[in-house]
């Protein structure tokens, strides 16, 4: 069992990566720092799984692509992709800066849309596969000082929903998964409780979870918001 998971090295992409190599997948990891894919590579050894590293800045076209095909070339086969990559600039949208949307856009769709074709396509060959999209609840809500942010998710959402009907004839599962406030590292320094965040650890399980059903139900999405927040 394979699985791809990009932005794997920290929050809720490590959390995601931990559950599946934990439960004997095998993994493609990216991420920007070499440092942190070292150490994440070596903090997994103890699964047993094959945990392939790669260096790359998604937001390039180029560099998403060559990920793409230095993956295909180790895993000619793939079952699971998780389009978790992201960034977050807050901000309204009148006001910001108009490279605050070119950027969070190339990552935050362009990204995901690169490698869900390219991995699709082979799901496709294949007739099985789940492919996941780490939206927000920003994907359907307004979201306040959060304006190009809110526009990428909703797109991203978008792109999900295309590409499972797209992909549902060949029996290749597609799920977005909206999560509200999170405990990442954009929440380093806030006073509010932990306990009050939805876990990384809740959205790993769930996707788990997901994976896990019969074979002839797709989740299209799921949310998970704070009880209390």
């Amino acid at each position: 069992m394979n699985a791809v998971i990009t932005g794997a090295t920290k929050g809720i992409g490590k959390a995601i990566a931990t559950k599946l190599a934990e439960n004997g997948y095998n993994l493609a990891v990216c991420s920007r720092n070499v440092a942190e894919l070292r150490a994440f590579a070596e903090e997994l050894k103890y699964t047993g799984v094959s945990v392939f590293t790669y260096a790359a800045d998604l937001s390039d076209k180029a560099a998403a692509y060559a990920f793409c095909e230095a993956v295909k070339a180790k895993m000619p086969e793939l079952k699971v992709l998780v389009n978790n990559v992201g960034i977050f600039t807050p901000g309204i949208l009148l006001d910001e800066e108009d490279d605050s949307l070119e950027k969070q856009l190339n990552l935050n769709l362009l990204a995901p849309y690169y490698l869900s074709k390219f991995f699709g396509k082979m799901m496709r060959r294949q007739r099985s596969g789940h492919i996941f999209n780490i939206c927000s609840v920003a994907s359907k809500e307004i979201v306040t000082n959060a304006g190009s942010y809110s526009v990428t998710k909703s797109a991203l959402l978008s792109l999900n929903n295309v590409c499972r009907g797209e992909l549902a004839e060949y029996n290749v599962k597609v799920t977005a998964i909206l999560p509200g406030s999170t405990l990442t590292s954009s929440w380093e320094g806030t006073e509010i409780p932990a306990e009050r965040f939805v876990q990384p650890e809740d959205i790993a399980n769930t996707l788990y979870t997901i994976l896990n059903l019969s074979t002839g139900v797709n989740v299209d999405e799921v949310t998970l918001k704070p009880i209390q927040f």
